[in-house]
């Protein structure tokens, strides 16, 4: 019998493992980024939604439509501006002014000031 006993395990082991590890995770990593832009582009095309709800309602309370965005805060329409989750900030929002002309007021549509494009391949400012 020996008298030493090894607790430890050998480079060979580790190795396995690490390779293991290794493969589950390339073929989990895709997934996981894939899931990542769907999930945003669902909360654009709910910003989106919501936003031009909120417009909509504006319009038909006031009979004109707002002039910036922030009227549609300050005048309770909306708690806060959404967030474009792709540039991730409230400022980027690109406003459409109404076909009408400016005297019906500045923002008819907003689209996402991003520059990239979706999972179907078209772009997220022409959402």
């Amino acid at each position: 019998m020996s008298r030493f006993k090894c607790n430890g395990f050998t480079l060979i082991e580790l190795l396995v493992v690490m390779a293991i590890i290794a493969i589950l995770l390339s073929l989990a990593a895709p997934r996981y980024f894939g899931s990542v832009d769907k999930s945003k582009e669902a909360v654009l095309r709910e910003n989106l939604a919501m936003t031009r709800q909120a417009i909509d309602k504006f319009f038909g309370d006031n009979g004109k439509y707002p002039d910036a965005l922030d009227d549609l805060v300050t005048k309770k329409y909306l708690r806060s501006l959404p967030m474009d989750p792709f540039t991730g900030s409230t400022s980027t929002w690109t406003v459409t002014p109404p076909p009408d002309g400016p005297d019906k007021g500045s923002v008819f549509d907003i689209k996402s000031g991003s520059p990239d494009k979706g999972v179907d391949g078209s772009a997220y400012k022409d959402w």
